[in-house]
């Protein structure tokens, strides 16, 4: 895919844009974007808010899911999330959220995505269910 492909796919999802979700990589088989840990996504301690690496982590692995639909199927949906919070993110750092597929089924897609900072340390992993609509 083109810059602009990835990018356009980014902004398909406007909630997305509130964290600043860069795709850097989209596949059937993989999806890569990165997103800044900036202040007004922090605790109070200045460490990634949960709710900000559970929205990466969705965001990814929607992505995937979206890019796998069935012929007939027009998008996806979460009905489940599941994330452990592993490592801290401390403002300034830089994610990469890598989501892969572990089952990709005619009416639901399961997939996992790993979110770690630029040493390589998991923050956190998620494991996502997405209903074909």
């Amino acid at each position: 895919m083109t810059a602009d492909q990835l990018a356009a796919l980014a902004t398909s999802m406007p909630f997305a844009k509130l964290i600043g979700f860069e795709v850097i990589e989209a596949g059937k088989d993989k999806v890569v974007a990165r997103a800044t840990v900036r202040d007004d996504l922090c605790t109070a301690g200045g460490i990634a808010h949960g709710g900000f690496l559970m929205t990466l982590a969705d965001c990814a692995g929607a992505l995937g899911a979206f890019l796998n639909l069935p012929e007939g199927a027009k998008t996806t949906t979460t009905p489940e999330s599941k994330t452990n919070l592993i490592a801290a993110a401390p403002a300034g750092s830089v994610l990469t959220a890598t989501a892969t597929p572990v089952s990709i089924g005619r009416r639901l897609q399961v997939w996992q995505t790993r979110i770690e900072r630029e040493d390589g340390k998991l923050v956190a992993l998620t494991t996502q269910s997405q209903m074909n609509l």
